[in-house]
């Protein structure tokens, strides 16, 4: 494939002639190789749930762990995964972190076959599935660059919410592929308590392959957008805008939400309503599909706006999963948490549609890696802050009162720096720090 030597996509001639064909050949490579990314990050979030049915013995703590954990490295990689798509070209790393993706999928794959698998080895893998989780702020930087201004929105959208399908995509087809023997040759079969025959290393092992596919596509059909290498130091000056930090902070309330409910939402239903757990794929699919949404309607209405009516929202959403938890009916509960998940999922493609349009754009690049790198604790802390509330109090409740507040002080920030008529909002770079 010839290498490009010139890229503008602001170039309305160029792009319509030429740089449009590059940019979705790009972006549609990207978003099956997030979506895997997403997959291995959250695998955990299914794992964990059937552990303990095929003869392991953990604590409900250990087990909300093991789902947190991923969370936690993903978002620290995240900061690295931001500034190396930069350095080294945002193909030649999607190519890398892709094909790293197959080394906790293989070692989930025999680990769960052996009961006696210690806790330790177990909470390993769960940390290197958090490679998937560092994926996202790379291959978000990455897309950035080959998209004109005007529709940056809705291609991030499409790249994030596309990708943040995979969430759903795990918890959807782990249930039914656990139960055939279709590696059965790499393992054998689990008995559960009932008598059903299950395979539970058929949730990591049937990756593999999608994961290889992937890093080749990536490695022939990609491209490194020329003039979008930087330095680590040259990217790093983001640290010292202002708006870095708040856009972050928009980022956590919504995209944090998105990842973190989705990581705790099937532990959460297997404790309150187990009968219904198979219906724990619904909440990350509802936000991941909405996400292409909200970078469209951002373009559309202005992202400030679309953001205040989600925080809004979610604050709604959490205060009726208060209400309907503690009365133990489960559809107001379900209604409620996915009104949580839409929302979040919208937000999620608002905020990041803001950034292009605060920063000059090689610094709105780096600012959406960093934004995500943070966000992305959300899937560490939300499930240890619901592990923590129910040891403290009892109960769920009291984790939702934190969400409420958190989405409360998001919407003053949004309003006060990007709503008021009297806020001019000009590029990053022009702003004191």
């Amino acid at each position: 494939m010839a290498r490009i030597n010139y890229w503008n996509p602001e170039d309305e001639k160029f792009w319509n002639a030429e740089g449009k064909k590059h940019a979705r050949r790009n972006l549609w490579i990207s978003v099956p190789s997030l979506m895997l990314a997403f997959i291995v990050w959250q695998i955990w979030s299914v794992v964990a749930v059937r552990l303990n049915d095929i003869g392991f013995h953990f604590t409900e703590e250990q087990l909300f762990t093991l789902a947190a954990i991923p969370g936690l490295v993903g978002a620290t990689l995240r900061f690295i995964y931001t500034f190396a798509a930069g350095a080294m070209g945002g193909k030649n790393w999607t190519v890398i972190s892709t094909a790293v993706l197959a080394i906790p999928a293989i070692g989930i794959g025999f680990a769960v076959q052996n009961p006696d698998t210690p806790f330790s080895i177990m909470l390993l893998l769960a940390a290197l599935c958090g490679l998937g989780g560092g994926n996202f702020s790379s291959s978000s930087a990455n897309i950035s660059f080959f998209y004109p201004k005007k529709e940056k929105g809705t291609a991030l959208g499409i790249n994030g919410g596309l990708g943040n399908m995979g969430v759903s995509v795990v918890q959807f087809v782990t249930p039914l592929i656990i139960t055939s023997g279709t590696f059965a040759l790499v393992g054998g079969k689990q008995v559960l308590a009932d008598g059903q025959t299950v395979w539970l290393q058929n949730a990591a092992f049937i990756w593999v392959i999608p994961i290889v596919i992937m890093t080749i596509l990536a490695q022939f059909k990609m491209d490194n957008v020329p003039g979008a290498k930087q330095s680590v130091a040259d990217q790093f000056v983001i640290v010292k805008r202002k708006h870095t930090w708040i856009m972050t902070a928009l980022y956590v309330a919504t995209f944090g939400s998105f990842i973190g409910y989705s990581a705790a939402f099937p532990l959460l239903l297997k404790s309150q309503f187990p009968e219904h757990i198979s219906l724990a794929f619904l909440g990350a699919l509802v936000a991941a599909a909405a996400r292409p949404v909200g970078g469209w309607l951002a373009d559309k209405l202005g992202g400030a706006k679309v953001t205040a009516y989600v925080l809004v929202i979610m604050a709604i959403g959490a205060a009726g999963v208060i209400y309907f938890l503690n009365d133990k009916q489960f559809a107001g509960f379900l209604l409620s948490f996915l009104i949580l998940f839409l929302a979040s999922g919208i937000g999620s493609g608002s905020t990041f549609q803001m950034i292009p349009n605060i920063f000059i754009p090689k610094e709105a690049a780096p600012v959406i890696g960093f934004s995500a790198a943070f966000a992305a604790y959300g899937s560490f802390f939300i499930p240890k802050l619901f592990g923590w509330s129910v040891k403290a109090t009892g109960s769920y409740v009291t984790a939702f009162y934190f969400f409420i507040g958190f989405y409360a002080i998001s919407f003053v920030l949004n309003w006060y720096f990007y709503q008021r008529k009297s806020t001019v909002v000009k590029s990053a770079v022009n702003q004191a720090s």
